[in-house]
């Protein structure tokens, strides 16, 4: 993974390449927290390799999915006391970047951590992210690669257009892909006995028949 690395340093110029990544790393973290400080709750904004990316509006059948899996997965996570769900504006602190899950959950050991005015937060146990025209590359590309790397156990990619969900698993430090389809059923690997129909992602009358279940 680090071979580029072993030939970087066998370079006369390596220091000089090292001394310039530091000063590119002290501007790209003084930019970081401008971005804490002057960022706001009035959009949905990211901290992504050293560039603020603010998102597009979302459309309404976006907003009609995130709602059903945020109510589902409160009211069953609320009922067992499994932990916390979050929602959009939840902040989460990376290595490097900063993001804004469209969902995502913490379980009880670092959820009891939390204070009523934190704005940051670590590396959930499960994140999900709903894909819209401005940021299905992201969601696709450098997330699903930093939530692999920070062996966020589990990660959906809720594919509205073609209504499927992407499940991924991390299996020895790696992400294992699976394809869900409306009719299969979807279980959650982290959230305990969380197992619903996949269409209850995307029709509002059998969500609200799986809803009235887990109450």
């Amino acid at each position: 993974m680090y071979k580029e690395l072993d030939i970087l340093y066998q370079m006369p110029e390596f220091p000089k390449i090292l001394a310039e990544m530091e000063e590119k790393w002290k501007t790209e973290q003084a930019k970081r927290n401008w971005f804490y400080n002057e960022i706001n709750d009035s959009v949905k904004a990211e901290f992504i390799n050293g560039e603020i990316i603010i998102h597009s509006p979302v459309t309404l059948k976006h907003n009609q999915i995130s709602k059903r899996l945020l109510i589902l997965l409160d009211v069953y996570v609320n009922k067992h006391k499994l932990g916390l769900v979050g929602i959009e504006k939840i902040l989460i602190r990376l290595t490097r970047n900063d993001y804004e899950p469209d969902i995502c959950f913490f379980n009880n050991e670092k959820a009891s951590e939390f204070t009523p005015e934190q704005k940051l937060f670590p590396a959930p146990d499960f994140i999900i992210e709903i894909t819209s025209e401005s940021s299905e590359k992201i969601d696709r590309g450098i997330k699903l690669k930093d939530y692999e790397l920070h062996n966020i156990p589990e990660y959906w990619i809720i594919d509205h257009e073609n209504e499927i969900i992407e499940q991924y698993i991390l299996s020895k430090n790696k992400y294992m892909k699976t394809i869900i389809n409306k009719q299969q059923i979807l279980i959650s690997h982290i959230i305990d006995g969380f197992k619903i129909p996949a269409n209850a992602v995307f029709d509002e009358k059998i969500c609200r028949e799986i809803l009235k279940n887990i109450i």
